[in-house]
């Protein structure tokens, strides 16, 4: 008796937990069936309490559920095709319906559901042997081998699960896609776009009207309407054109257009390319903030703050002629920003992003007073390089930077602000130069003794 228990407590535990109902197959039996079945119930002897109670019939399929499932199929396993762990998927999501809401034999279930599905997509998605490097449309794709699952497949717009999958990153443009999707891509990598025609559109969401572009998507040429059937039709604020909702996923950006004319930082909804061109072109210097809008630096305190990059410019020659400084390699302080020791017209929308934040004021007048250290206290070779106000023949050494001097147009000459404007003459040293040129120049008179 102590033995037909055990094997019976063997037999509930082994068996399939999913099975509560029966399957089409026991349909199809007789009467006379479903009454043996009753009775061998009936002949099982009750277990204690604590043990999992489960009522399913013998010749259920053993689903394996005590194994590993993120591993292959070992030996023999019956539920080990697609076919079969759909139909246990199926009854796993009734049982779960059944159970009472919150309590602990749903979570199991929900627990052996998650399992079914990981082995059902090991089976679509096996972990085959792929190259590391693919090149796709001038996409660059690198093998990843992290196994976060909290990245998103930009083809199938499913969730990439890194314990089982294999998926690829674009080291371009960072286009993310499961290896079954990189066959099936069909947009090109937006770093080609950024390396050939490196610009914004500077229009405020140019928008077109839906009609002109045929009421299909700008990128897949999907149909799309504003109604939502068959798709959604969603407006890219950068471009003014309207997407589906696979290209288009409501992401944010700052747009450009509306920075350098409207000093506009709010986030607006973009498409997936516009939000990948953008996330390229962010620190790149191609906005001429004084042709593009000249009034922008009277209205915006921000903007008048990081004039100190035209200092930056001046400071320039002390340090490419000056040996402690190159061994210091002090202007790589701006190697994040080398636009600021080639001009002062450049701008990058990481630029106006930091000023108006306040970040590239504070960098600037750091490294200015770092420059400014070396040039006038540190290093002699550069004090040698002063000028003496020409005009009053007073004061200290004066340099071009210095915020109380002028600086000659033709001559680079250095002299106070205050007597460079008071005086009515003009500069000393053009003036001398002028003199020079004409004596030179000057025909001799006619002989006398002639």
């Amino acid at each position: 008796m102590e033995h037909d228990e055990k094997l019976a407590r063997f037999r509930q535990v082994h068996l399939n937990p999913f099975n509560k109902q029966l399957g089409p197959w026991q349909h199809e039996q007789g009467a006379g069936k479903e009454a043996l079945e009753v009775a061998s119930e009936e002949a099982l002897p009750e277990l204690p309490p604590g043990e999992p109670e489960f009522r399913c019939p013998e010749r259920v399929m053993d689903l394996g559920l005590s194994e590993d499932h993120f591993a292959r199929p070992v030996g023999l396993f019956l539920a080990s095709d697609i076919q079969q762990l759909r139909q246990a998927i199926q009854e796993c999501k009734q049982v779960i319906l059944e159970l009472p809401e919150h309590s602990e034999k749903q979570k199991d279930a929900v627990v052996r559901l998650i399992h079914l599905r990981l082995k059902l997509q090991e089976l679509k998605d096996p972990n085959e042997d792929e190259p590391n490097i693919r090149v796709l449309l001038e996409h660059r794709f690198y093998k990843e081998k992290s196994k976060s699952v909290k990245q998103t497949c930009d083809k199938c717009h499913t969730v990439i699960w890194g314990l089982i999958q294999t998926w690829y990153t674009c080291t371009g443009c960072y286009y993310r896609c499961h290896s079954k999707c990189l066959n099936l891509i069909s947009k090109p990598c937006v770093r080609s776009k950024v390396s050939h025609q490196a610009e914004y559109e500077l229009n405020i969401c140019p928008e077109a009207g839906l009609d002109s572009q045929d009421y299909r998507c700008a990128e897949c040429r999907a149909p799309i309407s504003l109604r939502g059937v068959p798709s959604e039709a969603r407006q890219c604020d950068y471009t003014g054109q309207y997407y589906c909702s696979h290209c288009h996923w409501n992401d944010l950006a700052v747009i450009p257009a509306r920075v350098v004319h409207n000093w506009d930082f709010e986030p607006r909804k973009v498409s997936r390319g516009s939000m990948r061109y953008l996330a390229l072109m962010v620190s790149r210097p191609v906005l001429r903030l004084r042709e593009i809008n000249p009034l922008l630096f009277n209205y915006v305190e921000e903007l008048v703050e990081i004039r100190l990059r035209q200092d930056i410019l001046l400071m320039k020659p002390y340090f490419i002629t000056c040996r402690e400084a190159m061994a210091a390699r002090l202007l790589l302080q701006l190697q994040d920003r080398q636009h600021f020791v080639e001009n002062d017209e450049m701008y990058s929308v990481q630029d106006l992003l930091d000023a108006h934040t306040g970040r590239l004021g504070c960098s600037l007048a750091e490294t200015h007073t770092l420059f400014a250290k070396h040039i006038k206290l540190d290093c002699e070779r550069c004090q040698a390089k002063g000028f003496v106000c020409e005009l009053c023949r007073e004061g200290d050494v004066l340099f071009p930077f210095d915020s109380h001097t002028s600086v000659c147009a033709d001559c680079s000459a250095v002299f106070h602000r205050d007597c460079y404007y008071d005086n009515s003459t003009t500069c000393p040293r053009c003036a001398r130069l002028t003199l020079r040129k004409q004596s030179l120049f000057q025909e001799p008179g006619p002989d006398v003794d002639a």
